[in-house]
């Protein structure tokens, strides 16, 4: 018999918006749900800072629970601090930091009113779309250390990882290119509004001719900074192209800008025409618009993360190593270590004095401190007596495994429970996890420029244009009209520039980023589009891919809990470390802990009892554990589900039943996708589950891959690559790093998108997964959309070219048809990605 849970009355806590469950504080008439939540309350009321709940209903974030004094003392390190700021003067300095909790406009005023709540902040000014804010200090009065606490205290704890200390960022915004924009824009309209009496035909009289002459200076002197500056760019790309034997697509529009500046400056000066200044203007301001509007789509989110991106900075270190210390050393005398408070280590030993390391200058023998959650940056031997690591990072297991003392840990996993010493067996360099990231399908490169389509169109494309143009040249030069044919090489290199195939490129792309990025799928660049539209073929992870994190179907198979019954669990379940007792736990939420219950003791790999009073005794875990000599239950063999009994004063009363929850629509999905037949296939780390639903799903048994290790993930991938598929592979975790680079498109799911994912071609937030589908059939329409515009340019081209080759094309008309090209391709592809947008998502 199943059992679903009633809830009891809800009251959300008046700062974060959580429930305040059965323990309520009350303070100013307002219900908080911790002392951590009243508290922040409070200073926000002290320093008449409330209008922070006007802004936003329920704006807070809950202080972090793990956090611990002295967490952020390697902030003073004066290698960590010289890397962390940005400026400083002596008297202030400025550090721009990564918030994830910042999500609404109270978290933007709150972090702007930081000098309201210390004195020692001089200003700060929030970034939205990334998720930063530049703080400016006064370190005499806050330290940065100091810093980091108060916005830790607040709910705001910044994200500081080792990347961020071991490597500088290139700035995200490239203003160098918004300057070459700026200049070719205004350049490109005041000659063309010069260029007007050209256009129809004016000039007879002899004071428009000195106008015209005029008019004609102005533009070569308006023309110089854009050809020299502005168009800088196609120079170098085209230059470095033919050093590497292979004509990329700026060469021929480089010599469409040299050959127009230099005929024009040849006609101006001889008085023999008025040049072709506005179709070279804009050429450069067209193609540098559409460059910039292609690479500035979501700059906000990173997709080249490494390893250290998951790292701490700096680690408790509680004892130094003989192997690390040298000869008359102590731990004290180490560079990169600072003294921290005292802590109580996990064997219920004195306290001892701890510092904080960099994980940089970890050495084998060092004894550290791992707490609640922490990623455990080298492989170690466990000290304690036994830990819980969750290795689903590394591995994709979901399930965490038991160590017990001496144990070997690997780098990559994560303490789930109380806080364990463990030693350092090997520097983070040499660590499994490192190791894994270094794998050389992380380093080659996939992506070959004479393999794009826009790539081999303007292989053949430019060869042939400029066959026809010295064709041109060679023969009205033998036929004795040098003049002539000079006219035909010049007007076809302006008319047939393939500039209007990069402008199709460059905007549809750049419209379809745009169109992705508000479905929430972030890719990393324009060339992810036309690898997506080419696959027939989608491999998923399965654990916090097509699985929910931290959610599972709970339900309860036997006797019908009492509602104290119910209470009794819900207290056991958080006294326990294991992953099920907290799933349990979340879903009796609803229902308060019971006070009567204590004597909590949890065996190691069994499950947890207590005392209900002083006689009865209360047992969650295993059919074994919680059964007495005189009883017998037989756990039951289902793979699609794991089992946890309780017991009642020794009677077995029934079993939770905890099935993985699957994200919406999957069934959906998968379907649309094989009716579309690509061939789809799974890859889990996670031992085999749900394999009669996912069998189905899939087609066949044949489809469904278990216990990969990120190396087998891997060689999956480069197997259907050998046969020909081109593949996307959609995982999650570190340990589908390897397969995302090797495939030909990799997405990172995630459900947070501002938490750090692997390196990767786009992230997709979970609840889109379902979109992918028609982000796959929006990619083909795309592409679609480049052709058709590459076709609309073909026929301007043949229009061109057929007065152009007899050298009888007018620099009016030329001039004309330039720009009528290019404009008109740029409001097709806008129309028309738009379009199969709509239709599609």
């Amino acid at each position: 018999m199943s059992q679903s849970i009633s809830p009891v009355v809800e009251v959300q806590c008046y700062h974060c918006g959580a429930d305040c469950e059965d323990h309520v504080i009350v303070h100013d008439d307002k219900p908080f749900c911790c002392e951590g939540c009243k508290t922040v309350y409070e200073l926000l009321q002290e320093n008449q800072l409330c209008n922070y709940y006007d802004l936003t209903q329920n704006p807070g974030v809950s202080p972090d629970k793990n956090y611990y004094a002295g967490k952020y003392a390697y902030l003073d390190l004066s290698e960590v601090h010289d890397k962390i700021i940005e400026f400083t003067d002596g008297r202030q300095t400025h550090v721009n930091w990564f918030f994830p909790q910042m999500h609404c406009s109270s978290c933007v005023y709150l972090l702007e009113n930081l000098h309201r709540l210390h004195e020692g902040v001089i200003s700060s000014l929030v970034n939205f779309p990334e998720k930063k804010a530049r703080v400016v200090i006064d370190e005499q009065k806050i330290s940065l250390s100091k810093l980091a606490e108060l916005l830790t205290y607040i709910g705001y704890e910044p994200y500081i990882s080792l990347q961020d200390i071991e490597a500088q960022q290139a700035p995200k915004t490239n203003r160098t290119r918004l300057y070459k924009i700026g200049i070719a824009g205004f350049a490109f309209g005041n000659v063309m509004m010069m260029s007007f009496p050209d256009y129809f035909g004016l000039g007879d009289t002899h004071l428009d001719h000195h106008l015209q002459t005029m008019f004609s200076v102005f533009s070569v002197v308006l023309a110089l900074p854009v050809f020299f500056y502005s168009a800088s760019d196609f120079f170098v790309s085209a230059w470095k192209s033919i050093r590497e034997r292979f004509l990329n697509i700026d060469a021929p529009i480089a010599l469409a800008i040299l050959v127009t500046f230099v005929r024009s400056l040849y006609e101006i000066g001889t008085q023999t025409g008025v040049g072709y200044l506005d179709s070279m203007t804009g050429i450069v301001f067209f193609m540098l618009l559409g460059r910039y509007f292609q690479d500035k789509t979501y700059s906000a989110i990173s997709f080249d993360r490494d390893y250290k991106s998951y790292f701490p900075v700096a680690v408790t270190l509680l004892s130094r190593g003989q192997r690390a210390k040298g000869e008359g050393q102590g731990a004290a005398d180490f560079p990169s270590v600072i003294p921290t408070k005292e802590v109580s280590n996990t064997n219920n030993q004195s306290p001892v004095t701890n510092h904080q390391l960099l994980v940089t200058d970890l050495q084998p023998g060092d004894q550290i401190l791992i707490r609640n959650k922490e990623l455990i940056p080298a492989d170690v031997r466990l000290v304690s007596e036994r830990a819980m690591i969750d290795y689903s990072f590394v591995s994709g297991e979901s399930t965490p495994i038991e160590k017990t003392r001496n144990e070997l840990i690997y780098a990559g996993g994560r303490q789930i429970g109380g806080a364990i010493e463990v030693e350092v067996t090997k520097r983070v360099s040499q660590s499994y996890l490192t190791q894994l990231w270094n794998n050389d399908s992380a380093t080659q490169q996939q992506q070959n420029a004479q393999q794009t389509m826009v790539g081999k169109i303007n292989y053949y494309f430019s060869w042939a244009l400029l066959f026809l143009g010295f064709g041109a040249l060679a023969y009205w030069a033998v036929l004795g009209d040098l003049p002539r044919g000079i006219n035909a090489i010049t007007t076809i290199l302006i008319v047939a520039c393939p500039c209007a195939l990069l402008l199709s490129d460059t905007f549809t792309n750049g419209n379809m980023l745009g169109m992705f990025g508000s479905n929430k799928l972030y890719l990393k660049n324009a060339q992810i589009i036309e690898n997506l539209s080419k696959i027939d073929t989608v491999v998923f992870d399965k654990t916090g891919t097509l699985t929910l994190p931290d959610a599972a179907h709970v339900q309860f198979i036997g006797k019908p809990l009492t509602h104290i019954q119910q209470r009794i669990v819900r207290t056991l379940c958080e006294q326990s470390s294991h992953p099920l007792s907290r799933l349990i736990a979340k879903s009796l939420q609803h229902v308060p802990h019971e006070q009567m219950v204590s004597d909590f003791q949890e065996i190691e790999g069994k499950g947890v009892e207590g005392k209900l009073g002083e006689y009865v005794t209360v047992r969650l875990g295993s059919a074994t554990f919680v059964s007495n000599d005189s009883q017998e239950v037989t756990p039951l063999q289902d793979s699609n589900s794991s089992h946890v009994y309780f017991s009642f004063d020794g009677k077995v009363l029934g079993y939770f039943d905890i099935q993985s929850q699957y994200r919406d629509n999957l069934v959906d999905t998968l379907k649309s996708l094989k009716q579309k037949n690509y061939n789809t296939y799974l890859l889990s780390g996670d031992k085999p589950t749900d394999v009669e639903m996912l069998s189905e799903l899939f087609g066949s048994l044949k489809q469904l891959n278990f216990n990969q290790k990120p190396d087998d993930k891997l060689r999956f991938i480069e197997k259907l690559q050998q046969q020909g598929h081109k593949v996307l592979m959609v995982g999650d975790g570190l340990n589908d790093a390897g397969a995302l680079i090797k495939s030909d498109v990799g997405i990172a799911v995630s459900d947070n998108i501002n938490n750090f994912s692997p390196a990767c071609d786009g992230i997709l937030e979970g609840s889109q997964l379902s979109k992918l589908p028609q982000f796959v059939r929006l990619a083909q329409a795309g592409r679609n959309i480049v052709i058709q515009s590459f076709i609309i340019s073909v026929v301007y081209n043949i229009i061109g070219l057929s007065f152009a080759l007899t050298g009888n094309l007018s620099p009016v008309i030329a001039a004309i048809l330039m720009p009528a090209s290019s404009i008109s391709i740029v409001l097709f592809t806008t129309i028309s990605s738009r379009i199969a947008a709509l239709r599609r998502l």
